[in-house]
């Protein structure tokens, strides 16, 4: 008998609502919920296609053993857990709980006990070995804010619903969706400001998809913080800023005004190649326009001062007036008492704050916890107290994902113990120990609660599971809770977590994600707050009674700065010397043997490197090919399709060209997530993206540095936009011709 089962999508961020129907224990198929608050009907062509993902034959449903030979063995759970749990203990005796690292990648972050259990679980070893994805995307925003506000989660999201003048720098949310934001049919959203009179202009090297439906102001890649300084020049330099204003909601407006006297619209256009008269005509409207605001993600992340560059978009808002107010930049709110109160104190008590330990290779630090990804292969491969020699790696594919793969491939089989958790055997786990099945998104219930403060119209869901566990696919804090069981004989502090929550079990009460997203729901905006608001949300109700999602609030509140941050002043800090610092790094010396430069760029139907095995996604051949202006291309005799030779000095790939005149001359934009060699269980995936060469794509990572000399100095993020690079045709096919 088939049902019906509202529940949410979570590939990204947008969290669009779903109708799963079900056939008993098999999800027939997804498609958008029409009743959903926020999303209302709209799906994209990822979500939809992820029936395919849960059902797909090549999916792992049985723990696997590697053996000898390479190849993999099904055994079952209890063998599994046994093995697993004897090799953990013998590397924790040997070489001590700061021997043992996890990575986990992107689809962690959305799943409440994957992201929670393995947090608590790493800190109570000790260890700062703990990897994410996060730095290849989005830790310089933490680190921003920790300058900015002394509040690393403190994330300013554009107003979408009010603002009449955004502009929009280094993303492309069209096809991302928004990101560090959560908007479902933000495409709409976008196209109601211009509907109303307002203006969207797209900052960017390439004429992206979003680029294309507004205004594009093409820019030099990584120029980002000098456009940025140019703008803020304009503000002080015309009297534009109202500095009594700022002098009450910041520190260190002096220094900043001192800084920015040097990068007048003159100076900077030689590097950004904006044009001065267009820097200017952009200060003028983000100050005169009553509501506007600055928005930037992943492009403006990746550069060589990713952090400085995400702090000049706040400081530029709140210079033009725009930041935390009604159609500017402004900031969710989970309205639990306290907030600001229990943010300050987690930092004291915990690691995750920018000041604590660095890395042993690098001397690079944590952000949020998590150590710069780019180093696990170093970390491996360095002798000495502390050297890496346990691995778990669960919804991650590393070695498509960092930079400079192959280093961290020769690394992983030098490793005591690589364990894998997954959906998939990929290119990274081919070479674990064991591989271990996960569930999918719809085999387990959620609240989101990273995203819950991201909402740009503020609103709440929980679901339940749509569908039991496929084959024997187990929730990750379920395997985590066994390992904290483990290492209990070894470890005082994980040995009383494990006795409390064993006695909490006794009567009825585990700790379950399920329990800690109660308590956030109950405590916070249109919560029950335990019995003393009549009505409230509890996890419960949520799930059962509103299982298409409650608005909770029409519109984001202005005035949120008082809560957000945690300097005793609570004042925004403007002129922190570790950003000051960064603006010497700014001047780049031009690379005559590489004088392209790459960017990456989003793909409508992907999602990194993991909706590549399914076949609606596929559909139409999928070619993966870089992109380059005619001008760059004619003078190097390249033509549509040819096969081409990326090269850096970290590097070389090779893959067709495309030739477009959407993206500026100088740049050349490749697509992340490929490189599939057929080391993984995914045949769809193996064979996708065929070509001359082969199939599989080409890893664009394979053109990047993990230096640590390389590595954005104050989150440790990779350096992937920006890159010098040259494209040549491939030598054999010269010599062909």
């Amino acid at each position: 008998m088939t049902q019906e089962k509202p529940t949410y999508c979570r590939i990204c961020e947008p969290l669009c609502g779903l109708i799963a129907t079900v056939d008993g224990d098999r999800l027939i198929s997804l498609r958008p919920d029409k009743q959903h608050p926020l999303s209302s009907g709209f799906a994209c062509p990822k979500g939809i296609a992820f029936t395919e993902i849960v059902n797909d034959p090549d999916r792992l449903r049985h723990p696997l053993r590697r053996r000898p030979d390479g190849g993999f063995e099904q055994i079952s759970w209890d063998t599994a857990l046994a093995e697993i749990g004897d090799r953990l203990l013998d590397v924790h005796r040997t070489h001590g709980g700061n021997s043992i690292g996890w990575y986990f990648g992107n689809p962690a972050t959305f799943s409440t006990g994957h992201t929670l259990w393995t947090a608590v679980f790493m800190n109570l070893l000790g260890t700062p070995h703990i990897y994410s994805a996060g730095s290849q995307d989005v830790n310089n925003r933490f680190v921003a804010s920790h300058f900015l506000y002394g509040n690393p989660v403190a994330a300013p999201i554009p107003d979408i619903n009010r603002v009449d003048y955004l502009m929009i720098i280094g993303a492309n949310p069209v096809v991302s969706h928004g990101s560090v934001m959560s908007s479902p049919r933000i495409r709409e959203g976008l196209h109601a400001i211009t509907a109303r009179g307002g203006t969207v202009l797209v900052v960017d090297p390439r004429h992206t998809e979003t680029a294309r439906e507004f205004d594009w102001l093409p820019i030099t890649p990584d120029t980002d913080a000098l456009f940025l300084l140019s703008l803020l020049h304009v503000m002080f330099d015309e009297g534009l800023a109202d500095e009594k204003r700022l002098r009450r909601r910041s520190r260190g407006l002096d220094e900043l005004k001192a800084t920015v006297t040097a990068y007048a619209p003159e100076v900077t256009a030689e590097r950004t190649d904006v044009p001065p008269a267009r820097v200017r005509e952009i200060a003028r409207a983000l100050v005169s326009t009553e509501r506007a605001a600055v928005y930037g993600r992943v492009g403006t992340s990746l550069g060589r001062t990713g952090t400085l560059t995400t702090a000049l978009l706040d400081m530029v808002n709140l210079v033009a007036g725009n930041l935390d107010v009604v159609g500017g930049s402004m900031f969710g709110d989970l309205g639990v008492p306290g907030q600001r109160l229990g943010i300050a104190a987690l930092q004291r008590m915990s690691r995750f704050r920018w000041s604590g330990r660095r890395s042993r290779v690098g001397g690079l630090p944590q952000v949020l916890g998590t150590a710069p990804a780019s180093l696990m292969a170093k970390e491996i491969t360095t002798p000495g107290a502390g050297a890496l020699r346990a691995l778990f790696v669960s919804a991650g594919n590393p070695v498509l994902s960092v930079p400079n793969g192959d280093e961290l491939l020769s690394a992983l089989d030098q490793l005591d113990l690589m364990v894998s958790l997954d959906i998939y055997r990929n290119e990274t786990n081919a070479h674990a120990d064991y591989i271990l099945p996960a569930t999918t998104m719809y085999e387990r219930e959620d609240f989101l609660l990273p995203f819950q403060a991201l909402f740009t119209t503020p609103f709440k869901q929980a679901t339940r599971a749509v569908i039991p566990p496929q084959g024997q696919a187990r929730e990750e804090w379920t395997v985590i809770n066994h390992l904290i069981g483990v290492l209990a004989r070894e470890n005082l502090m994980i040995r009383m977590l494990h006795t409390g929550n064993a006695l909490a079990a006794r009567i009825g009460r585990p700790v379950t994600p399920r329990l800690v997203s109660d308590l956030v729901i109950r405590l916070g905006t249109g919560g029950d707050r335990f019995g003393l608001r009549r009505g409230g949300l509890t996890y419960r109700k949520l799930a059962d009674e509103h299982p298409h999602g409650v608005v909770v609030a029409d519109r984001l509140a202005a005035g949120q700065l008082s809560k957000t941050v945690t300097f005793a002043d609570r004042r925004i800090r403007l002129s922190a010397p570790e950003l000051m610092a960064e603006i010497g790094r700014l001047a780049v010396v031009s690379d005559g043997e590489y004088p392209l430069r790459l960017i990456g760029m989003r793909e409508i139907r992907s999602e990194n490197s993991w909706q590549h095995n399914a076949p609606m996604l596929l559909r139409g051949g999928r070619a993966h090919a870089a992109r380059m202006h005619p001008d760059d291309a004619t003078p190097r005799g390249l033509g549509e399709g040819d096969l081409v030779t990326v090269a850096s000095r970290h590097g070389r790939i090779s893959l067709p060209v495309t030739i477009t005149e959407d993206i500026k001359p100088g740049v050349v934009a490749i697509p992340h997530g490929w490189g599939h060699n057929g080391s993984g269980g995914w045949t769809r995936a193996n064979a996708a993206a065929p070509n001359d060469l082969g199939a599989g794509g080409a890893n664009v990572n394979a053109l990047i540095s993990s230096d640590p000399a390389d590595l954005e100095r104050l989150a440790g993020m990779a350096n992937m936009t920006g890159v010098p690079i040259e494209v040549s045709a491939r030598a054999a096919d010269r010599m062909a011709t």
